[in-house]
């Protein structure tokens, strides 16, 4: 089978907008790929904690979240795939030494912004996949289940496990767990705090797919990037966004939308007339 070379650039971080770069992506916890060749359009976001096992700590949260403000302008972006550079880690969920060292207050602050963390994932404008080649726990699964698609090694662990920590989970998993499994069996999963391998998440429904993992550890990263390669040619946001402009442009001057907008205003029914 012939196979088509996918050209790589280099990771780099993507600075704070308007702070000068330093050119080393070495201190960075979060990194950007974009593909090239035949795969350009995917980019690919590397969540590199090795010290922490990718947890959500503080500065690993503001990387993330500066990353994704900054993509969402990239119209070149039409897949973005979430990835760990740590080996048999996909995310180990909350920092838990940093918080334990913040004030009640400060906890409360840094959940909402876990929260909004999750719902800048849940809300992108392009499709996301997690790729999930290790550990998923706790926040590392809320943030697989903000994408829209999750792929997993079949060895994998994943699971809300905040309950056997004596915390709830915080970062949406209240709300997706159930809209992607059923409110019953979620509701079990996240009361005994249970962890379930790729292949029983696959079974369940909570992932895609599930790959045996291979000897260099990514064999969900290079199922999740042919699963992009697939969804490629179908997505294209740029002239989705043309044909919305296109369409409202042709509503502004109808009679339908100044009746709409009166009949707001006076607070009746409109009465349309199709044109």
């Amino acid at each position: 089978m012939l196979r088509v070379l996918c050209l790589l650039r280099p990771w780099r971080p993507l600075r704070a907008r308007g702070c000068a770069s330093d050119g080393a992506a070495g201190g960075s916890e979060i990194q950007v790929r974009a593909l090239a060749g035949p795969d350009q359009g995917i980019t690919e976001i590397l969540m590199n904690r090795p010290s922490a096992r990718n947890a959500l700590g503080n500065v690993f949260v503001s990387e993330l979240l500066e990353t994704l403000a900054q993509l969402r302008e990239d119209r070149q972006v039409r897949v973005l795939l979430f990835r760990s550079g740590v080996k048999g880690v996909f995310c180990a969920g909350a920092d838990l030494k940093e918080r334990e060292q913040m004030s009640e207050a400060e906890v409360g602050v840094f959940v909402q912004r876990l929260r909004g963390l999750m719902n800048d994932i849940a809300a992108f404008p392009a499709p996301t996949i997690a790729a999930m080649d290790g550990f998923a726990l706790g926040g590392g699964l809320e943030l697989a289940l903000a994408c829209d698609l999750r792929v997993a090694a079949s060895s994998a662990v994943m699971g809300l496990i905040e309950t056997t920590r004596g915390l709830l989970p915080g970062a949406g998993g209240t709300q997706r767990l159930p809209r992607c499994l059923g409110v019953a069996l979620a509701k079990e999963l996240i009361f005994t705090g249970r962890r379930l391998s790729g292949t029983e998440a696959h079974v369940l429904g909570l992932v895609n797919h599930a790959v045996a993992q291979n000897e260099e550890g990514d064999a969900a990263y290079q199922r999740a990037r042919a699963l992009a390669q697939e969804i490629l040619p179908q997505v294209d946001i740029a002239s989705g966004m043309a044909i919305e402009g296109m369409c409202y442009a042709q509503n502004i001057p109808t009679r339908d939308r100044l009746e709409g907008m009166a009949a707001f205003r006076e607070k009746r029914t409109p009465k349309f007339v199709g044109k």
